[in-house]
């Protein structure tokens, strides 16, 4: 796949908006090969903090129809939801959740940047999120009503549709793993509870225990979730309380390899004080993810009952692939415009196989970054970085 030099062919309009952009830039160190014949160079080093965004939140139009960045082949999101304050969010904390966005895609752009598959950068850049206790997968993951975790994670291909995705498992250290397992390993595209986490542990994947995903912070939340649902039983069945903040730390990530193959990867421990059973999108294809050559990879994060109803990722893909819109103007369709009106807000990050790529969202913030071909990391996690789309 060709690469562009970037900003070279850039209007204005575009470059102006780049200036809002918080870039965490890491010095070149040796070129290798690019797997589509170009010389590429590996990026190396500790990411820079992120500077505060210099343009008001208003250089994000309502409405918007052009992509947030262009020549990206890699991006994660952490989850969508109430989003950080500058004010209240300590250097420290702020530090780890950039760490926690940069490292996975420093894990993603090295098995790019040795010829590998947008799969395996995918499947890279979610295990690092799943292991990072901040997001609402593998470690981090929250507890459901009976103080237990299930968690949900799904993979898709886009050069052939290929999908797997697991379900309620409880015992896979990277769900994200058990998914891909279930995609190249088995003739099914979902498997959920004891046969997700047997089929896995048989595949050879790592396994643990329970208490290996207990923190402290989520059991805080399932007593805070108890405590509300005691005091108000209607409040904690709203649409609010379904997508509460603990909830939003769901990961995923898009890339596109060297081949113009695309790929998305989804994972999430659900959402806090959930009926055990319950399922979301993370693991449901056209739902929380999908990846289509010809028109995108897509992985959503929000409130997912919401996003399974509206269909919200296959939608997306749609409306590119049938009415020939570009990736930001379809994303802004179904994110912005449909799935409020079912109840729910969210967000997701969005990357076509010619690396343009957009994260629009409807919640007031969406912790995500990603990478540009030329190996600069974005990461964003303030409102003022990343204003909600309205």
């Amino acid at each position: 796949m060709s690469r562009r030099t970037p900003a070279a062919w850039l209007p204005p309009s575009l470059l102006a908006l780049a200036t809002v952009a918080v870039l965490a830039v890491v010095p070149r160190s040796q070129p290798v090969e690019d797997p589509g014949g170009a010389d590429r160079s590996v990026r190396a080093g500790r990411a820079e903090q992120a500077r505060p965004d210099p343009g008001p939140p208003a250089a994000r139009p309502a409405g918007k129809a052009r992509p947030d960045a262009r020549d990206v082949v890699l991006a994660v999101h952490g989850g969508a939801g109430a989003a950080l304050s500058r004010e209240t969010t300590s250097p420290q904390r702020e530090k780890a959740y950039r760490d926690g966005l940069a490292t996975a895609l420093r894990a993603g752009q090295r098995v790019l940047d040795r010829g590998g598959s947008s799969v395996d950068a995918v499947e890279a850049a979610v295990k690092r999120l799943e292991d990072d206790p901040l997001f609402n997968a593998g470690k981090g993951a929250v507890f459901n009503a009976d103080a237990e975790h299930e968690l949900d994670a799904s993979v898709m291909r886009g050069s052939d549709l290929a999908a797997g995705a697991v379900a309620g498992v409880r015992s896979l250290r990277n769900p994200v793993e058990g998914a891909r397992l279930v995609m190249e390993k088995s003739k099914h595209v979902l498997l959920a509870g004891e046969g997700a986490d047997d089929f896995g542990a048989r595949g050879g994947l790592a396994t643990v225990t329970q208490d290996y995903y207990w923190t402290q912070s989520r059991w805080d939340a399932l007593m805070r979730a108890k405590e509300a649902e005691r005091g108000s039983k209607t409040a904690a069945r709203s649409p609010e309380a379904l997508a509460d903040r603990q909830s939003q730390g769901t990961v995923g990530a898009v890339a596109v390899d060297g081949r113009g193959d695309v790929a998305a990867a989804t994972s999430t421990g659900g959402m806090t004080n959930k009926l055990p059973g319950r399922i979301g999108d993370s693991p449901l294809i056209g739902a929380g993810t999908y990846a289509k050559n010809s028109t995108l990879a897509v992985s959503a994060t929000g409130a997912g009952e919401v996003f399974i109803r509206g269909a919200a990722t296959s939608t997306i893909s749609d409306l590119m692939e049938f009415k020939g819109l570009g990736v930001a103007p379809a994303a802004y369709d179904v994110v912005v415009e449909r799935l409020p009106r079912l109840g729910g807000q969210g967000g997701v990050i969005a990357l076509t196989r010619d690396g343009v790529f957009d994260a629009p969202h409807s919640s007031p913030g969406m912790l995500h970054g990603y990478l540009t071909d030329e190996g600069d990391v974005v990461t964003k996690i303030f409102p003022d970085e990343s204003p909600a789309n309205t």
